[in-house]
């Protein structure tokens, strides 16, 4: 019996080496199978073209009174209720106490994909993917030559369950007078290896086992130390810094492939799939990074069909995150998808 339940268990208790957060992924993929009594996460209701409650969107009056206009293509606007705003007081920095305080200044603000409500990124066409991440391009080129910007951060939290207050499709950037800190974290794993980005996408290329849909200028896969079940992450395959340097043919080949990852999100429960993504890429200080390498995070909350993957108490407790489920299954899983029936769903 005993030599049974070691061949079950075989290769499902292990930890790896998470390079870029310098720390250990805890793995016990025979839990994912474990009885689940608690609430469950209800699938997103339809909504209407045009919602006449909802401050995104065209020709809406918002609740700071500014009226949108009856934009037709992408919208860009500032935050109403921005989480940092130029006119933060001013505070002089203590070097020398425990307890210390600065100011937090910048500019936030909305992009909008579509004047639809009702759609997602997933149901864009190609073209129009294309231009998000062109619009994402303009707002650093933009935003960077501010001397009071030192980061910008792009996020989209898709779903409910991630806290979203709108079902319009956008998403936010912060453009910011500090630097976010997982950001911090990868640049002192740069600093410790110079090559760690280009090593990451060397290995992935040469398993090929975790690779989720490429493209001529973009990869997509879920990484060898993935905390969440199904986290994907997504490179330009050419090192790029930030999204100021990438062409408009790599924007679209980028976009096309964020797409495919939201599309087989969808396919794979048979309903929209709630993720947070996050854009990682250098700071705007005026710093050289040499060999940084933006990349697209996204970290979805489910584990199973209407089963959240909670952070408890090894998680935010402990400090290191437990996943449920081995990256190279979820990686098989998500590239089984047959991405041509995502319309035929629709």
């Amino acid at each position: 019996m005993a030599k049974d339940h070691d061949n079950v268990v075989e290769g499902k208790w292990e930890q790896r080496w998470h390079p870029l957060r310098q720390e250990w992924v805890v793995y016990s993929a025979h839990r994912n199978s474990r009885p689940w009594h608690g609430a469950e996460v209800e699938a997103q209701g339809q909504c209407l073209a045009h919602d006449p409650d909802c401050y995104l969107c065209p020709g809406n009056t918002r609740i700071s009174g500014i009226q949108n206009p009856d934009y037709e293509k992408i919208y860009v606007f500032d935050n109403d209720h921005p989480v940092v705003g130029p006119r933060a007081p001013d505070l002089e920095e203590a070097s020398d106490t425990l307890y210390k305080k600065r100011s937090a200044s910048g500019l936030a603000r909305v992009i909008c994909y579509d004047p639809r409500h009702h759609v997602s990124l997933a149901d864009l066409k190609k073209d129009q993917v294309g231009h998000v991440l062109q619009a994402w391009r303009e707002q650093v080129i933009e935003l960077s030559q501010r001397p009071e910007v030192n980061f910008i951060l792009f996020f989209e939290n898709r779903g409910e369950i991630t806290g979203v207050s709108s079902m319009h499709p956008h998403c936010q950037l912060y453009a910011t007078n500090f630097v976010f800190k997982n950001v911090e974290t990868e640049l002192r794993a740069l600093k410790k290896n110079t090559s760690i980005f280009s090593g990451i996408l060397a290995l992935e290329q040469q398993n090929q086992i975790r690779i989720v849909a490429e493209n001529d200028h973009a990869i997509a896969f879920v990484p060898f130390f993935a905390r969440y079940p199904y986290e994907v992450w997504l490179f330009p395959k050419k090192p790029h810094a930030d999204l100021s340097t990438l062409s408009d043919q790599e924007c679209h080949d980028v976009g096309s492939l964020y797409q495919e990852i939201v599309r087989r999100y969808d396919l794979l429960y048979d309903r929209p799939f709630p993720y947070v993504m996050s854009l990682y890429q250098a700071p705007c200080d005026g710093q050289p990074y040499e060999g940084y390498h933006l990349h697209f995070v996204f970290l979805p909350p489910l584990r199973q069909p209407g089963v959240q993957k909670f952070p408890a108490g090894p998680e935010i407790g402990g400090g290191n995150f437990m996943n449920d489920t081995l990256p190279e299954e979820t990686a098989a899983t998500l590239r089984a998808m047959t991405i041509e029936d995502y319309r035929s769903k629709k």
